[in-house]
């Protein structure tokens, strides 16, 4: 009994310290010892000394120094810095697909990995981001459902909703009015354009997949009684290729495509395509590069954002297509 006391004691105290106190706020040792005294813990000068050298031999490291002949204690290295918990914080704030509540949540969960102190610092120091947030609550179940899924190599089956013009719920239906139920391979989850994807394995559908908006599935559960096919885990095997693609979202023929763009536009590029892409000088104010694409309304969409500062040098084929989708949006 004694040593499981002791053992609950230790815990007590590395809890306390990592929460409560950091280098800006360390704690006397009289004073430390006086809270495990009102928290129940029998403690004083000399078994607290030895108590946090048993800590800080076991990997869980205390600091101290001497300060008018008092010592004081606190704990600086944390399983997360500071600036890292902010990066992390910003990130769940600006992400549409994470609901608002689920996001507060998340939140602090995140910020108990700091001190009391830092934590009301990054959250009193939170940038207000302009996001508009889904409001699908279940986006972390579902989340959570395809992952072991995709671990245990097994179908998923869910509803899946659109939003009419009053932002209201309408679903898939089946043509005697029922919802549809989907039955789909899942292959990867994918980030793009502030939303999140289930890229699922079709075998009817031209490319072989397709691609679902977690926050627009519902009832999502793993099919027990299922197994992925040979080909749903050859996609799964080479699904970097895949996301590699930019526009993946919208479907498309996947092309190599030369643009040629005024040198001003050399980081949406970068920030588009990735750094390592080539690029070739053309003249004094002209840039090419040779990057893989979906050709598809989203490619043309994002290029059209440039004006005549950028256009398609190559192939012809894809030129003229581009030239035919702003002609029909001209005509409307």
């Amino acid at each position: 009994m004694g040593d499981f006391t002791q053992k609950i004691k230790l815990l007590k105290l590395y809890e306390y310290l990592r929460k409560e106190t950091d280098e800006n706020h360390p704690i006397s040792r009289r004073k430390l010892c006086q809270t495990l005294k009102d928290m129940g813990i029998s403690s004083n000068v000399r078994t607290l000394s030895k108590d946090i050298e048993t800590l800080s031999e076991n990997g869980f490291e205390i600091m101290s120094f001497l300060k008018e002949k008092e010592k004081f204690y606190y704990v600086s290295d944390r399983e997360i810095a500071t600036p890292e918990i902010k990066i992390i914080i910003d990130a769940i704030h600006a992400s549409r697909f994470i609901t608002e509540k689920k996001s507060a949540e998340l939140i602090d969960k995140i910020s108990a990995s700091a001190s009391k102190y830092q934590a009301e610092i990054l959250k009193k120091n939170m940038v207000v981001f302009n996001t508009r947030k889904h409001s699908n609550e279940s986006i972390l179940y579902n989340v959570d459902s395809i992952e072991e899924a995709i671990a245990r190599k097994k179908k998923i089956s869910f509803n899946y909703f659109h939003l009419n013009e009053a932002a209201k719920r309408e679903y898939v239906l089946t043509p005697n009015g029922r919802k549809k139920k989907y039955i789909v391979e899942p292959i990867a989850l994918i980030f793009n354009e502030d939303n999140y994807y289930l890229m699922g394995y079709l075998s009817r559908h031209p490319e072989g997949t397709a691609n679902y908006r977690i926050d627009r599935m519902d009832h999502v559960n793993v099919v027990e009684d299922s197994k992925l096919s040979d080909e749903a885990i050859a996609k799964i095997n080479g699904v970097s290729s895949y996301t590699e693609q930019v526009f993946k979202m919208f479907g498309g023929d996947i092309a190599k495509v030369t643009l040629q763009f005024d040198k001003e536009l050399a980081e949406p590029v970068f920030d588009k395509f990735g750094e390592d892409i080539k690029t070739k000088v053309i003249d004094d104010n002209k840039i090419a590069t040779t990057v893989s694409v979906q050709i598809s309304p989203t490619f043309f969409g994002w290029l059209a954002q440039f004006g005549g500062k950028m256009k398609i040098a190559a192939p012809a084929s894809v030129a003229e297509k581009y030239k035919k989708h702003i002609k029909s949006i001209l005509e409307r």
